[in-house]
């Protein structure tokens, strides 16, 4: 996102938070296409120039021959807001009515666009670009008072409000899991159009192609409650048939309320997503380009990693040295096989690129430059800095995903170390980049 001019935004009181910032936006320029003009005027009328000689009458409208407006091309803005941040009852923002007074705020302010953080899971310290699935929807976010609008609680039941600061994952666990537990329970018991809903949301193919694989890997989990899917015992932790098929019916009761809850969390998400495109809002959502390691799409797509033998990570992400830090800085997720992905036609990349468009309208991908040029860190590195840079898929990933999918609306985190190959790839794929204020100020003061 380039920010050309600093506008200021007057915030309500529930945007106090630090977490909201404001976001500027620069036009996207397509830099792979020529420059085309649109005219009001009708084809015939414009392809009369073609056919007149220099120095003739131009017809008597030509005045009214004005470029219309592309909408790719204009100027937004936007607020960076991630729902838990909303003023919330149980100590974590939801899906619930302050996601939609925030839309109406966005739409009088003059605003188009809201970004978010990833609504996956988050991990252990609750950041939720190291998540537990790339995929699945943080159930925390599930509104309980949505829940007794369609009937699955009631009023006597929600908990007592607490007021805190900051989100504290353990405390609000305790206060929401037991009541969307509860909640679907009754949407498994039911006979109404709801399980209808849930039913064809669990046959979709674009969501059972990572739900099954994610519900399978949070039974085990819950049931060993291991460090990582690598101390599983053998048959789980390479997915024999028999030792799957046991799981399920032992733990079918657990794998049909893990679904059930994700299908809440997408209902009660698309029903916001639906009421900011009927304000003009667009909603950004935000794509990590790395997964955990202690994942289902690590455990199901082994193949697509870069193990070993014994699925342990041979080198994993991170980079350099940088003004951030003088030993660059060791992220620690498994690095994919890009060659293994291209071979099947990169289809992981392209089932996650279709889950994102089912929750966003456009989508920023985090680390952008690592799909032109990534940093390779052995496995047993204690920092950095000893990596290698190593060459991505660069251009054959989009076309692939560009075939499959066909247009997405993506920007690209190209903060950092950017070299002249991310650019170029920036630039093929008519992609808009980012940057930060406080850096294009400091380059002014430094000129």
């Amino acid at each position: 996102m380039a920010i050309p001019i600093p506008l200021l935004f007057s915030s309500p009181s529930f945007l106090s938070s630090p977490k909201s910032l404001p976001l500027f936006f620069k036009p996207k320029i397509n830099t792979s296409k020529s420059f085309n003009l649109h005219f009001h005027a009708n084809v015939a009328s414009s392809s009369i120039l073609t056919a007149m000689e220099v120095g003739e009458d131009l017809p008597l409208d030509y005045g009214d021959w004005l470029p219309k407006p592309d909408p790719d091309q204009r100027r937004r803005a936007g607020i960076l807001l991630h729902p838990t941040s909303f003023k919330g009852a149980y100590g974590i923002g939801d899906f619930g009515e302050e996601a939609f007074r925030f839309i109406d705020w966005l739409h009088l302010a003059g605003c188009s666009v809201w970004q978010v953080l990833p609504l996956v899971p988050p991990d252990d310290e609750g950041s939720p670009y190291a998540g537990q699935d790339a995929n699945c929807g943080n159930t925390f976010l599930i509104s309980l008072e949505e829940l007794v609008k369609d009937g699955l609680l009631t009023k006597k039941e929600l908990p007592q409000p607490i007021d805190c600061d900051r989100v504290n994952y353990s405390i609000v666990a305790k206060l929401k899991d037991p009541l969307i537990t509860k909640a679907a329970e009754r949407l498994l018991s039911t006979d109404g159009e709801l399980i209808t809903q849930l039913e064809t949301f669990r046959r979709d193919p674009t969501i059972s192609c990572w739900l099954e694989d994610a519900a399978y890997f949070a039974a085990i989990n819950d049931g060993l409650k291991a460090f990582s899917w690598y101390d599983w015992p053998e048959p789980l932790k390479n997915r024999h048939l028999s030792a799957l098929e046991k799981i399920f019916e032992e733990n079918k009761d657990f794998i049909d309320l893990f679904i059930a809850k994700q299908f809440l969390f997408q209902r009660q998400w698309k029903k916001i997503r639906d009421y900011a495109q009927t304000k003009g809002v667009s909603i950004m959502g935000d794509m990590p380009i790395y997964v955990g390691y202690h994942s289902a799409d690590v455990w199901a797509n082994k193949k697509h990693f870069l193990l070993n033998r014994h699925g342990y990570p041979m080198l994993v992400s991170g980079v350099p040295p940088d003004a951030f830090s003088d030993t660059g800085q060791l992220w620690g997720s498994p690095l994919y096989d890009w060659k293994a992905m291209e071979k099947d036609g990169f289809l992981w990349w392209i089932s996650r690129i279709r889950r994102a468009q089912t929750l966003y309208d456009e989508f920023r991908i985090d680390h952008f430059r690592g799909f032109a040029g990534f940093w390779a860190v052995p496995s047993e590195a204690k920092v950095a800095m000893v990596g290698r840079w190593k060459v991505g898929p660069q251009k054959s990933l989009f076309d692939a995903i560009s075939k499959a999918v066909g247009k997405i609306n993506i920007i690209a985190e190209d903060l950092g170390v950017i070299t002249e190959d991310v650019v170029q790839l920036r630039k093929y794929i008519g992609a808009p980049g980012m940057a930060v204020l406080q850096f294009v100020l400091s380059h002014f003061l430094l000129v």
